[in-house]
């Protein structure tokens, strides 16, 4: 059991990718940055919100972030906004997506393999401070 224990920097990289996300979703309106790198970054930003409150290993919580991911592609998959009759409701469309996208999925794992180097990076700079 691993109890709460709050990691200042991983919030803050928490904090920097949710204003970078909110910022993707307000305002840019394109072909790749908020479709594809948007995706990329919520794992990321998933995987260092858990992280600023639970010292769990990181290929623990960056496959349980993947999962998680999958998970809510699986529900899109299934039109599970529908069937909860969300489909109108604009919250529940932009936290659970509205379709299944195949890139999606790609995009999701491409975020889970960028945890590995950025957490090498953080930890050796961490200790050659």
């Amino acid at each position: 059991f691993y109890p709460m224990q709050f990691n200042r920097s991983a919030f803050l990289i928490f904090i920097l990718l949710f204003l970078t996300e909110t910022a993707i979703a307000l305002w840019v309106r394109d072909a790749f940055i908020r479709p594809y790198l948007g995706d990329v970054l919520v794992i990321l930003l998933i995987y260092y919100f858990v992280k600023s409150f639970f010292p769990l290993p990181t290929a623990v919580v960056a496959t349980a972030t993947l999962l998680f991911a999958f998970l809510i592609e699986y529900l899109q998959y299934m039109n599970c906004i529908s069937l909860l009759g969300l489909e109108k409701n604009k919250i529940a469309r932009t936290v659970l997506g509205a379709s299944f996208a195949w890139e999606d999925i790609g995009c999701y794992v491409a975020g889970f393999l960028l945890i590995f180097p950025l957490e090498n990076y953080r930890n050796k700079k961490s200790h050659s401070v």
